[in-house]
């Protein structure tokens, strides 16, 4: 059967409980519906204003420069390392889990010698070891992830802040898949750049990163301050140091775009912007500790539905992140032919995961507006179905009694 492309958009309903995007709060939709305004209009710069503080509470932070790139989560990440990073600096990355090795990989093509550690897929570090590594480092950037959704890890931070103010150097915290989700300090830990997208636990679509960053972050950055040439400010005074290679993702730049100048650096994704003020004005309605209660909530019903079925919990259950649970597929399971088989009989869609664990985990995600009691339930009695298809033994409804009496 052949898809003609002129056939009106019509996506089948799916419960999306993997590891992101999930399915989006209807407010969110709603707010993105909303009608566009110029990017220079009273109202709308009041929006971004609005956007900027609410996502100060967010991240738990009084950093003014609090804002959104527009983009996916990646573009957060490489405006913060595009816009710190200068050929041959030195960059710290404790690895454990693909995404790791993505701020590995954008390091490198800033031009920046990048030092990584690693600690197996499943683990986490132990700050105090990362503390000594800067000491001894003495990095100008050290770049690490919160959570991981690739191995379901979530890395402590406290102590590792201070550790880089003292040799001198920037803590930047990946955020993506855990903030609002995971508790995240960006003051108390002495963070100085975090970033993250709304696909995940701010039940929001892919496309808008908010980003906060410290005061002696932006001072750095300033250092390389670059204004357009067709709309620099006769009075302008540029950086000392090497201009930013990136004009997209060029921080300084962004900064007098969301600050009084004004100054037109890209035409705002206006429907994106009501999404990611639409998002950060929920999770704020509910309350932070609330929701990390809720996902905390799920995770352990999630165990306790996965353990009840006799399937084995995937990495250290120690660091486990709140909204991402990974399952070992059992032996003698295709995997991904269980996954088909959900998102066909069920609607419902689980992940897989990456590089060694491709096809030997999968990833439960309850995270953001799906992270709810009754999406939970109907993902494990569909994985129970699932499962007892392909053959394997377990009594009906094992795991759907064991996560209602747990969220009982």
């Amino acid at each position: 059967m052949t898809h003609d492309p002129m056939a009106e958009l019509n996506p089948p309903p799916r419960l999306l409980m993997g590891p992101g995007p999930v399915n989006v709060d209807p407010r969110v939709l709603r707010a993105m519906s909303m009608p566009l305004l110029g990017q220079f209009d009273p109202v709308f710069t009041r929006y971004m204003n609005d956007t900027m503080a609410l996502y100060r509470r967010v991240f738990k932070t009084k950093n003014r420069w609090t804002f959104v790139i527009d983009g996916t989560a990646r573009a957060g990440i490489e405006a913060v390392i595009v816009s710190i990073v200068e050929p041959g600096d030195v960059v710290y990355v404790p690895n454990f889990g693909r995404f790791g090795h993505l701020l590995i990989e954008i390091a490198e093509r800033a031009g920046a010698k990048v030092v990584s550690d690693e600690r197996p897929w499943g683990t986490v570090f132990d700050p105090a070891d990362i503390a000594k590594r800067i000491k001894a480092l003495r990095p100008k950037l050290v770049a690490m992830v919160q959570g991981d959704t690739s191995t379901t890890m979530c890395q402590p931070l406290e102590g590792i802040g201070k550790a880089c103010r003292a040799a001198g150097g920037f803590l930047y915290v990946d955020a993506t898949a855990s903030l609002g989700g995971n508790d995240l300090r960006v003051d108390e830990w002495q963070i100085d750049a975090c970033t993250a997208g709304l696909q995940k636990c701010l039940s929001g679509p892919p496309g808008s990163a908010p980003i906060t960053l410290s005061d002696r972050f932006v001072e750095a950055v300033n250092k390389r301050k670059h204004f357009e040439r067709g709309i620099r400010p006769d009075d302008a005074k540029e950086g000392a140091r090497p201009r930013i290679a990136s004009n997209y993702f060029d921080l300084a730049m962004l900064m007098h775009y969301w600050g009084e100048m004004r100054l037109n650096h890209h035409t705002e994704a206006a429907s994106m912007l009501y999404a990611a003020r639409e998002c950060a004005r929920i999770l704020l309605a509910e309350g932070l500790e609330t929701a990390f209660a809720r996902h905390a909530q799920a995770s352990r019903a999630a165990l306790a539905g996965i353990e009840a079925m006799g399937l084995e919990v995937y990495g250290d259950r120690r660091h486990k992140m709140a909204n991402v649970t990974g399952i070992v597929v059992p032996r003698g399971i295709d995997g991904d032919a269980a996954r088909a088989m959900m998102l066909k009989d069920f609607g419902i869609e689980i992940g897989t995961s990456f590089g060694p664990l491709k096809g030997k985990v999968w990833r439960l995600g309850a995270m953001g507006y799906a992270c709810r009691k009754e999406n939970l339930l109907l993902t494990l009695g569909a994985l129970e179905a699932t499962l007892r298809a392909q053959g394997y033994k377990i009594k009906s409804g094992r795991g759907v009694d064991a996560a209602l009496a747990a969220y009982r």
